[in-house]
């Protein structure tokens, strides 16, 4: 009988324990309730479902904050291949001494790369194709050291550029936009104005398109377009001057601290701009975007850990004569709670290692696994003449699944308190009897 068993060993316990050796009472009772009884099975169905349930949760979490850790990822990296990690330009007007300001900023000990630009608002024409653009200037030996475009150029290569020959590099959509290819002519029109004769008309000149890149992102394949920054200068008649620097860092997330430390080093009144502040928006809502997620699927996890609830409250009822039999040996509150939440813990244990060994395995090879769900059933799911990605990305942070496995362990605890607090309440009186 599991009454005489449980009899025996409080009894045992309490004579080692008065010998002084400590016997954990809770524990044993509590493992020994976890493991299933030819009796009661349908209370270890339940378990097995709560022990399944949130495994498949925290599966399900890691995997898909990875999955989304990968786009970021894959976002960032094609922003950084035309955006630099910050920049730095004076508040008003352009910068004259930006030599000395780039090797100023190469000292610093976190910055990579430097390179002075100059940008403008243009608007390019072919024809009656007209498209608008942002027109930077650079410096096609020092660009490279800034951003990767030199690796996306479909055609001609960013050495093309040469001062004075008015060559141009457009984005391939804006390629397409205009129906121009390598060696076909455009013509830029500015928001300045000329004095002539005639009255005030637009500044504008005539490009040959040198190459066209595609860094897979509309915004930059659409919306830049690249000459040569003495081109830029002389067609906005800036003289020496540029509109500013950008830099490339060590560690992107370093370059809020790096551009103010550099800035002011600078004389003079300047605006620093680090790279998330291009994309403030479209990075706050990747980020609120990753939180709901994670928040809206951990629900699976609360939801898998109710049935422990349901699992415990049925125990006690089953076992009220035991608890009864302990409190009248003098089994103290206290033990009698440890016994369930131990139960309750042990199925939540179980669950959130499961779930955290297969998804940190499924994060790690969801590429396969993707490629092998297309392959046997003929699909696909990423079309990358949408998304411009033909995998499906993945970026496993093990503080996401620190997280994700500890929220999931301690949503299990908290769910074995009320079925525990339930076995304290026991009267050994009213429990015993009917026995």
């Amino acid at each position: 009988m599991a009454e005489a068993s449980l009899i025996e060993y409080f009894s045992a316990s309490r004579i080692r324990y008065n010998a002084g050796m400590f016997y954990p009472l809770s524990v044993w009772i509590g493992l020994r309730y976890t493991r299933a009884e030819r009796r009661n099975h349908f209370i270890s169905f339940i378990s097995f479902i709560s022990t399944t349930g949130i495994s498949l949760g925290v599966i399900v979490l890691i995997t898909v904050l990875s999955v989304m850790n990968g786009f970021h990822k894959e976002v960032r990296e094609r922003i950084l291949g035309m955006a630099s990690h910050a920049d730095i330009h004076a508040l008003t007007g352009g910068l004259s001494d930006w030599r000395e300001a780039v090797a100023l900023a190469g000292e610093h000990p976190r910055v990579t790369g430097a390179a002075p630009y100059v940008e403008t608002q243009a608007m390019l024409t072919r024809g009656r194709e007209v498209s608008g653009a942002l027109l930077r200037g650079v410096l096609p030996a020092q660009e490279p050291k800034v951003v990767d475009v030199a690796e996306h150029m479909v055609a001609g290569s960013l050495d093309d550029l040469e001062a004075g020959k008015f060559g141009i590099i457009l984005g391939r959509e804006l390629s397409y936009a205009l129906g121009v290819g390598v060696g076909d002519k455009v013509t830029a029109v500015i928001p300045k104005v000329t004095a002539t004769p005639v009255g005030a008309v637009p500044r504008m000149k005539r490009f040959t398109v040198t190459g066209i890149f595609s860094v897979g992102m509309g915004e930059y394949d659409r919306g830049i377009a690249m000459i040569h920054m003495q081109d830029a200068a002389k067609l906005q008649r800036m003289g020496d001057q540029v509109t500013g620097i950008r830099l490339k860092l060590d560690d992107v997330f370093a370059a809020k601290r790096v551009s103010h430390e550099l800035a002011q080093r600078f004389s003079g009144i300047f605006r620093v701009l680090k790279w998330t502040d291009h994309h403030r928006n479209f990075f706050s809502a990747l980020k609120m975007e990753k939180r709901m997620m994670g928040l809206l699927l951990f629900f699976i996890v609360v939801i898998a850990a109710f049935n422990i609830v349901a699992t415990l409250v049925m125990v006690v009822v089953d076992k009220r004569s035991d608890i009864a039999i302990l409190k009248t040996f003098g089994a103290s509150p206290r033990q009698i709670m440890s016994i369930f939440i131990i139960q309750g813990s042990v199925i939540g244990l179980i669950g959130t290692l499961i779930g955290v060994v297969l998804g940190v395995l499924l994060a790690l090879n969801v590429e396969q696994v993707v490629d092998l769900i297309e392959s046997l059933f003929q699909v696909q799911f990423i079309d990358p003449n949408v998304y411009y990605i033909s995998k499906l990305p993945s970026d496993l942070h093990w503080q996401d699944v620190l997280l994700v496995g500890g929220g999931s362990f301690l949503c299990s605890f908290i769910m074995t308190l009320y079925p525990a607090w339930n076995a304290y309440r026991t009267m050994p009186a009213e429990a015993l009897r009917y026995e």
